[in-house]
């Protein structure tokens, strides 16, 4: 049946729906990406808007005319070169008229265009436009066949396929756009840099984009606002991709005890009205805190979003939530993509720098050419009436005994040489040329016609002569042109390497519940006597104390675990140094912390080798162990360092070194697998008595030292805690003797000749030698630590003595004693010790360690053993 239905069509040709499909589709693509959707890199424009130019061109609608009614401007367009919907064509020429989208307007709008606020602009009907001026500027010798013109979609006229473009618009007003599997995304500049930039690489083609970043700083978008950070732009202009972050330019001024943060400007492209709604909902569902009301006071002579706070806001934190929660902090997505002979190419800065210089140079040669063209047809005509005056009566006399115009026009040929022009030019001639003014005029017009032809025949013969008629117009252009920046750019103390001129000294660094934090000489502490009461190192509020503290240099990496159990990392120097009694900086301002996130520790550190590891210890008693490589690269978001138990939280996490064997993997979440379990020996049920060392124990090795709030400790070998991945749970490091206990501090042990420094919440510490601690294993419930009484209160923690350190010790009242740890008497495991704090009432909240202050004098031995 086919068979006879096929012979009997012969005409039918087959074809493969699947090739037909993927043909149509690529021809489909290919039309939206060249003719549609994508700006071409010579002059920046996607062809909407070049016919619109154009259009409004032929209209005659200059900056100096009467404004034409949108509609008739946009009727031209679809009726002559844009065969689409009239919609498409006037929001594109409202775009242009809009000052907060375009860097420079194309477009001189009169009526509602639209405003920032994401108001919709009028009907075309009711809105009038002409050209700008630096729309002519565009289009400026575009009659000298500088550019070549195309039939237009249905062949009855021609429009321009490229414009001449006096000014670099592609990087100027920047463009956007989504075709068919790509995507174009280039920011706006300004006009000034970018003309220093092109005469940059017209001094040196050889120049380096650090060169002609000294030039064009950055992008400068039209609604200001600022550009937080350079990596993205140079990563951007090197490539061709880049994110650049941007802020609200705010500034913080004071209503009664009240502060104000006022947005002047806002990040490109972010709307108003929806900013200001959606800031109003975060208030409503309390997902910011410390706003009391949100008031668009906005009005002709600029943007002013106000933000009231309450009374005990810090604006420095609702500003920080704000940036993280609002558009008031975005990114914008460099992607320099552009058509360049017919073809999408992504292009870097210099690129296209270059490409506009050739545009240029291309323009200028081909418009030389054309003048030349001209001058030489008018000096061909001229050469032609002088040689007729310098013959006036000869050639009179020959047209009169002419029988036609057409016989004296062949006479003049063959009598004097001349061409069929410049016989006709002759017999145009009006009698007055006859005169002497009049042939002085013509020999002039003749000699300054073969000067400028010179003069073009030189520039075409001359690369030299291009490029500085090239530089002229550019300076020409920024003249007319010039506007300063708008938007600021300011460094991210991320792209900043200042640790060299920053001095390595040895810092205080404390940080409150609250979360602020800040860093103190730790020479503002002078060194007292055991017992002495201390300085206040911080002035609180009621509802704020200072919750942990420690000593480091000011070119160490401070290492920020939280009660979730991600990781940061800091520069030490780039926290904010303020005196003793300063409150300090809100941490969020410095890490980029998730809402409600608490930081539980805090590890100063220099050296992230592998010979290393970090060593986490948890209330719940779990210990987990995990590589100090695995924490070098940190995002700024923070990478996850272990997995905790539900009500469990973080209370210390040391540095440990040696035993180098490392496992590269994140082994599982359970507390130890039954392989492990088989290799360790059982947990030994301490007393006070029992003091020997059981199983396969070196005492050489390093140990942990595990100490609770009961006053019991635990010292095992670090080789019981294996090294573990990221995100592993750990493992039981001790179990508790009584219900309430919990862990309160640890310490690593090198040797058992060092000495192990114990203090309890009033104020009473003792020195003790590691070696009275029993070496076990992981998982028993140890032994006393120290004694612990109504006078003493509950343990608070420990640390290892080293005579080259003081002991800093903060109560809750925020003061904070420095003394020798030498002072401090030397007792046995199961005893109280002596005061070392005079708490008047307070408590020890925390310990730590930092360098002496220098030689001070004697210190007694006051305050004697409490119990033995």
């Amino acid at each position: 049946m086919q068979d006879d239905i096929f012979s009997a069509n012969q005409d039918i040709e087959v074809i493969d729906i699947e090739d037909s499909i993927k043909s149509s589709y690529l021809d489909y693509s290919m039309s939206v990406i060249v003719g549609r959707a994508l700006p071409n890199a010579r002059d920046g424009l996607k062809p909407v808007h070049r016919r619109i130019i154009y259009a409004m061109h032929d209209l005659k609608l200059s900056p100096g005319s009467a404004y034409k009614k949108s509609a008739r401007i946009v009727g031209d367009v679809i009726g002559k070169y844009h065969p689409h919907g009239d919609t498409a064509v006037y929001d594109a020429l409202v775009r242009m008229a809009q000052s907060f989208s375009m860097r420079e307007r194309i477009v001189d709008g009169q009526g509602n265009f639209g405003s920032i606020d994401g108001d919709n602009a009028a009907a075309m009907r009711y809105t009038e436009a002409r050209m700008t001026q630096l729309s002519v500027e565009l289009l400026r010798d575009i009659e000298k066949d500088t550019v070549d013109f195309v039939p237009n979609y249905d062949d009855s006229d021609k429009e321009p396929d490229i414009l001449p473009a006096r000014v670099p618009n592609l990087l100027l007003n920047g463009s956007s756009g989504i075709a068919v599997g790509m995507a174009t995304n280039i920011p706006p500049h300004s006009l000034d840099e970018l003309i220093d930039g092109l005469l940059c690489v017209l001094e040196d083609k050889n120049a380096s984009l650090e060169e002609i970043m000294t030039h064009i700083k950055g992008p400068d978008f039209p609604t200001g606002g600022i550009i937080y950070g350079k990596k993205g732009i140079v990563e951007a202009y090197r490539t061709g991709r880049g994110r650049i972050k941007l802020r609200a330019k705010t500034h913080i001024e004071k209503k009664a005890n009240k502060e104000l943060i006022v947005v002047d400007e806002l990040p490109y492209q972010v709307n108003k009205a929806r900013l200001h709604e959606q800031i109003s909902d975060l208030v409503r569902d309390k997902q910011i805190d410390g706003i009391s009301a949100v008031q668009d006071e906005s009005d002709k002579d600029g943007m002013r979003l106000v933000i009231e706070l309450k009374r005990d806001a810090m604006s420095e934190i609702v500003l920080n939530n704000l940036f993280k929660s609002t558009p008031m902090e975005s990114t914008f997505g460099v992607i320099m993509l552009a058509i360049d002979n017919k073809e999408p190419k992504i292009f870097n800065l210099i690129e296209l720098l270059k490409l506009f210089l050739n545009h240029r140079k291309t323009v200028i040669i081909r418009r030389t050419i054309f003048d030349l063209d001209k001058a030489k047809a008018r000096a061909h005509i001229l050469e032609g009436l002088k040689i007729a005056l310098d013959n006036i009566d000869d050639v009179i006399a020959m047209i009169k005994e002419s029988a036609d115009t057409a016989a004296a026009r062949e006479g003049l040929m063959r009598r004097f040489g001349l061409s069929e022009l410049q016989s006709n030019a002759i017999l145009d001639m009006r009698l007055s040329k006859l005169t002497g003014l009049e042939r002085e005029k013509l020999e002039n017009e003749l000699k300054e016609i073969m000067a400028e032809i010179e003069r073009l025949e030189a520039i075409l013969k001359s690369e030299s002569l291009i490029e500085q008629i090239i530089k002229d117009e550019l300076l020409e252009i920024k003249a007319k042109f010039s506007v300063p920046r708008i938007t600021e750019i300011v460094d991210d103390y991320d792209d900043i390497d200042i640790e060299d001129l920053i001095p390595n000294e040895n810092m205080v660094v404390t940080i409150t519940h609250r979360g602020y934090i800040k860093r103190v000489p730790s020479k503002q502490y002078e060194k007292q006597k055991r017992g002495g009461k201390g300085k206040l190192a911080v002035t609180t509020y009621d509802d704020d104390f200072i919750e942990s503290f420690f000593t480091c240099n000011s070119h160490d990496t401070l290492m920020f675990v939280t009660d979730r159990g991600q990781l940061y990392w800091l520069k030490v120097y780039k926290i904010p140094e303020g005196s003793r009694t300063a409150k300090g900086k809100a941490v969020v301002n410095l890490i980029q912390l998730q809402p409600d996130e608490k930081i539980m520790a805090i590890i100063p550190t220099t050296d992230f080798s592998q010979s290393k590891s970090l060593a986490f210890f948890t209330k719940n008693g779990i210990v987990k162990r995990t590589n100090l490589s695995e924490f070098k690269n940190i995002r700024s978001i923070g990478v996850r360092a272990i997995s905790l138990d539900e009500n469990d939280d973080l209370v210390s996490v040391l540095i440990v070194s040696g035993d180098e064997e490392y496992i590269d993997s994140e082994l599982e979440n359970s507390d130890e697998s039954g392989e492990e379990q088989a290799q360790m020996l059982e947990p030994i049920e301490a007393n006070d008595s029992d003091d020997e060392s059981v199983g396969e124990i070196d005492s050489n090795e390093t140990m942990l030292f595990i100490v609770t709030k009961k006053g019991m400790c635990l010292k095992f070998n670090v080789s019981k805690v294996r090294q573990m991945g990221r995100s592993a749970r750990g493992v039981t490091g001790i179990k508790f003797k009584e219900a309430g206990d919990e862990v309160v501090g640890a310490a690593v042990i090198e040797s058992n000749a060092q000495e192990i420094l114990s203090i309890s919440a009033k104020g009473i510490g003792k020195r003790t030698t590691a070696d009275e601690y029993r070496l076990t294993n992981r998982g028993g419930k140890g032994v006393i630590c120290m004694k612990l009484t109504s006078r003493t209160g509950d343990l608070v923690g420990v640390t290892m003595v080293d005579d080259e350190m003081d002991l800093m010790a903060l109560t809750s009242s925020g003061k904070m004693i420095r003394t020798d740890m030498q002072s401090i008497r030397k007792a046995g495991r199961n005893t109280s010790g002596v005061i070392v704090v005079n708490v008047d009432g307070e408590e020890v909240v925390s310990i730590a360690k930092c360098p002496k202050a220098g030689d001070d004098e004697d210190f007694d031995d006051e305050g004697g053993l409490l119990e033995e």
